[in-house]
Order: C-alpha cells, then structure tokens, then sequence
C-alpha cells in the first residue's frame, strides 16, 4: 500500500524527533558532573557482550549441520569474524567483512545446484 508525500513526511519527522529525543534523554538524565548509578554503569558492561551473544545465536539458529552445505560457510564466515576482531578491535571491519565473505561463499562456492 503506497502512502502520499504527506504521510512520508510526518513519518520522517515522527522518526527524527524519536531519535533526536531518545539521543537527548541520557544527558538529561546523567549530566556532566553527575555520578552513574552503579546498576547502569554494570548494565552498559554486561548488556553489549550479551547483545552480540544473543545475535549469534540468532544468525547460527537455523544452520544445519546435517545438509549440505553442512554449516561450512557459516562456520568459515564466523572463524573470519572473530580473527578480524581479535586482530584489528574494529567491529565494522570484522562484521563487514564476515558478512561480504559469507554471501560469497553461499552464492558462488556453496551455491545449491
């Protein structure tokens, strides 16, 4: 279902002032100055590696490791991503290049015939 320009526009702007406020709210809340409540200072510790354990999990939930191509390009895609990230800390590098890797491998090398 097509919406007008109008409809566009209000869900850009609804969109932008979303951000813009979710963005503003934490130095609303903890201005310079002002000491982090210990419970968020552990969630912003704990919550990211959890954020990127629970991702894993979803990618790798539906591969199969008893048909062809029996997990070998996720597996492959995986490997890559953690020795880039161990190797040069940087998240865009690593997952991005995971991700070109792992699309490669299913569409040319691991393509079903």
């Amino acid at each position: 279902m097509p919406i007008s320009v109008w409809e566009s526009i209000v869900v850009i702007l609804v969109v932008g002032i979303t951000i813009f406020f979710t963005r503003l709210i934490p130095f609303l809340f903890f201005p310079p100055g002002k000491e982090i409540p210990p419970t968020v200072q552990y969630l912003g510790r704990v919550l990211p590696p959890a954020v990127i354990g629970m991702l894993v999990v979803y990618c790798l939930k539906a591969v199969s490791i008893v048909q062809f191509p029996f997990g070998v390009p996720e597996l492959v895609s995986v490997l890559a991503v953690v020795v880039l990230h161990v190797w040069k800390r940087n998240n865009l590098l690593s997952i991005g290049v995971g991700t070109v890797l792992y699309m490669a491998l299913v569409q040319t090398v691991f393509a079903a015939a």
